[in-house]
């Protein structure tokens, strides 16, 4: 028995839970299956991977970008999708499994991008046509944005992970017989709802860090 609402984010609630193994078996698994016959899952594999790169292109031009997007939507979309199954949680709703995806692409954009184009990183700090007045304030803005990318990148993905499992677990509780008839309709829409924002999260959380990319030459 569950002590805390939030105690379902907890991968060591339970015994029967899979616990970090679910965040580490996409990792795992994965790669065996380009070495085995081709099947309808490959196949859906493949499509998904070249409609990601071909929506990518159209922010970037940079080919580990690219490979890099396709990769991280897809282990996401991995992981939020398998913490919708029962006695399963879902690894990017802690906030250190999805900082320790941002914060690392963005230390890395940033430290190619200042030492290689110092001078066309300090122009994106300051817009063209920007006041003389405001000029100071504008590049302390520009500046906190840009430190705060990684935050925002690892908060995003984890409050909207976390918001949607807390109400299919407030529903859950919800064991009155007579309430069946309206709470399950309920509970199969909202898992069809989360479905699409697993999708959908890993998607924004991909695009997102090839749109900071696109600022480097």
């Amino acid at each position: 028995m569950m002590t805390s609402l939030f105690s379902s984010f907890d991968p060591m609630t339970s015994i029967l839970q899979m616990n970090w193994i679910s965040m580490i078996s996409p990792i795992i698994i994965l790669p065996k299956l380009f070495w085995t016959k081709k099947s309808r899952i490959m196949k859906m594999m493949k499509i998904m991977e070249s409609l990601i790169i071909q929506e990518m292109k159209n922010i970037t031009n940079h080919k580990e970008i690219l490979i890099l997007s396709k990769s991280l939507f897809l282990m996401i979309m991995i992981m939020n999708i398998m913490g919708l199954m029962p006695y399963n949680f879902t690894p990017t709703s802690h906030i250190c499994v999805a900082s320790i995806m941002a914060l690392p692409i963005w230390m890395m954009l940033m430290i190619y991008g200042w030492m290689k184009f110092t001078n066309k990183m300090f122009m994106h700090l300051l817009p063209t046509g920007t006041p003389s007045l405001i000029m100071p304030m504008m590049i302390m803005i520009e500046t906190t944005g840009n430190i705060i990318r990684p935050i925002s990148l690892s908060v995003r993905l984890t409050a909207n992970m976390i918001a949607g499992h807390l109400l299919m677990t407030l529903l859950g509780d919800m064991n009155n017989v007579n309430l069946i008839s309206m709470i399950l309709p309920m509970q199969i829409g909202l898992m069809m709802f989360e479905s699409a924002i697993s999708m959908i999260q890993a998607y924004v959380f991909c695009t997102l860090m090839t749109l900071y990319s696109s600022e480097i030459p």
